[in-house]
């Protein structure tokens, strides 16, 4: 018996089991299953979407979302990267779970939400980025773009082969995705995940959204020029500033027209100290101050323009649902695989667990359900996107998935025992940033972050210190607070079952703080 046909069976039964799905002497109406529309774009952070407050762009079709449902205000990754993300948001379950930590190989014969929905008689369908290293698995239809891919005449991976389609690749793929709605069979509820490159590194625009932004002038955040200041030395270790570690590449910038590999990738790949442009028609050379401007404007310019492109698309395809009487039956879902740092602490790229880099936008229609303009302020991870889909479609949750689902939450009602806390870990050490490997617990007011390898804690009050410029580990005031997170840390990882590499260091179940600052020996290779 193959595992389709014993996923068919589990899901059959469990949905004949599950309470409430027992017959009475009333049979109520049976609603047709609703479609669910998924589209995720790739290191959006909520700071660029304007229904979240965005200064620095306008997002009408992602306000448009938001209106007609509801903004997730605090929703977060539990492993602020692409792939661990990616893995996460399939199965409802951590890295250490679904083993995929960092950039390896997602093992496709794992169960995952597309598996149970295409058992329960869904129409599946996987289009744009996957980057998970193995073949989707769980699709009906599946086009994908090799890797990371690129964002002009992209490249996809299809299942007899590969295929290049001319044009911009946030056009492309929407395209895709209309295709496959428009293909699908008629008589089945159907599953779509539409991956988005936009706005993941090299953030390269099509021309149309490139003019939007030129010569516009983006503010820069606050914390910008961060000196780091009582925080750890992982974060002067790292290396995705701005000002020092973005590359000619990254910033456009054209080689000399004499250089020939390998010296020009060589060149392109190199941080530059000084860069000539030009204002009113004479050339200008840019150093110092200066030349830190004009990176950051650039960075933003290239990466607000992929964005503007994405939201486009997302206009079309809410439109095209409307004009085809899909609207009232789909549920539409917009996020992110995770934040991203739009200069806040001076940096690019994510990792940390800081909070642009660990929060997700999330934005649900629902028609029906949801009320529109609905705000939600309950801490939501990346973890509960499999379980909300499965409920959604009125299929159980399997007890494995260590995430909850969200419906309670779309209804406007907030469980008793919803989470008032969650644990997060990254590490990819040293990766491609230099970032150190950590793990924390948020709650609603605090957060504590332990870089295991370097036994160097950090603790913000989120309340008073939004931005998370004071670690306060240090102060002997805040030390029953410490011993207090500590506690939970621990306790979130007994609960999620990642205790393998310092098993023996934690502090028994029931008893208070304070514990000891051990130096964990570091997770086992994967």
């Amino acid at each position: 018996m193959n595992l389709r046909t014993l996923l068919r069976i589990f899901v059959v039964g469990c949905c004949l089991t599950w309470p409430g799905n027992a017959v009475s002497d009333v049979t109520p109406p049976v609603l047709p299953r609703p479609n669910i529309l998924f589209i995720m774009a790739d290191d959006h952070a909520a700071n660029a979407i304007s229904t979240y407050g965005a200064r620095l762009n306008q997002t009408p079709n992602l306000d448009r979302l938001a209106n007609e449902g509801m903004r997730f205000d605090r929703c977060f990754a539990v492993n602020s990267i692409c792939t661990p993300s990616r893995a996460t948001i399939l199965t409802g379950k951590y890295s250490h779970r679904n083993g995929v930590p960092v950039f390896n190989r997602f093992d496709g014969s794992q169960p995952t939400v597309s598996k149970y929905l295409q058992a329960a008689g869904y129409h599946t369908g996987m289009i744009g980025k996957w980057h998970l290293g193995s073949d989707p698995t769980g699709f009906d239809q599946w086009m994908v773009l090799p890797g990371q891919g690129v964002y002009f005449n992209p490249a996809f991976l299809v299942p007899d082969g590969r295929k290049v389609i001319p044009g911009y690749a946030t056009d492309v793929i929407t395209d895709l995705a209309i295709n496959f709605l428009k293909e699908r069979p008629k008589d089945k509820p159907f599953f779509l995940m539409c991956h988005h490159k936009a706005p993941h590194r090299p953030w390269e625009p099509d021309a149309k959204h490139q003019a939007l932004f030129a010569g516009k002038t983006i503010p820069e955040p606050a914390t910008l020029r961060d000196d780091y200041a009582t925080r750890t030395d992982a974060l002067h270790e790292n290396r995705q500033r701005v000002f020092d570690d973005l590359t000619r590449r990254d910033l456009k910038l054209e080689p000399p027209a004499d250089l020939k590999e390998p010296a020009r990738t060589q060149w392109l790949g190199g941080q530059p100290t000084e860069v000539q442009i030009e204002v009113a028609g004479k050339p200008m050379i840019l150093r110092g101050e200066a030349l830190n401007q004009w990176k950051y404007q650039r960075y933003m310019q290239d990466y607000l323009a992929c964005i503007q492109s994405v939201d486009d698309n997302v206009g079309r395809l809410l439109d095209w649902l409307e004009a085809n009487g899909l609207r009232e039956n789909t549920i539409v879902i917009y996020t992110s695989d995770q934040g991203f740092f739009l200069g806040e602490h001076g940096l690019f790229d994510k990792r940390f667990m800081y909070e642009p880099s660990i929060r997700m936008p999330l934005l649900v229609r629902w028609p029906g359900v949801i009320r529109p303009g609905s705000v939600q302020d309950a801490l939501t991870i990346n973890a509960d996107l499999a379980p909300t889909f499965l409920a959604a479609a009125g299929l159980p949750v399997p007890a494995d998935m260590q995430g909850g689902s969200l419906v309670p939450l779309l209804k406007g009602e907030r469980p008793p025992n919803w989470r008032s806390s969650f644990y997060y870990r990254y590490y990819h050490d040293p990766g491609h940033h230099n970032t150190r490997a950590h793990y924390g617990v948020r709650t609603e007011t605090h957060k504590l972050i332990c870089y295991w390898k370097k036994d160097q804690w950090e603790l913000f009050d989120l309340r008073n210190d939004p931005d998370e410029l004071r670690n306060l580990y240090a102060d002997p005031a805040q030390q029953p607070l410490v011993a207090k997170l500590k506690q939970e840390l621990y306790r979130l990882k007994r609960e999620l079952k990642d205790e393998d590499q310092f098993a023996d260091q934690l502090p028994p179940d029931g008893v208070d703080g304070p514990f000891p600052d051990k130096k964990p020996i570091g997770p086992k290779p994967h």
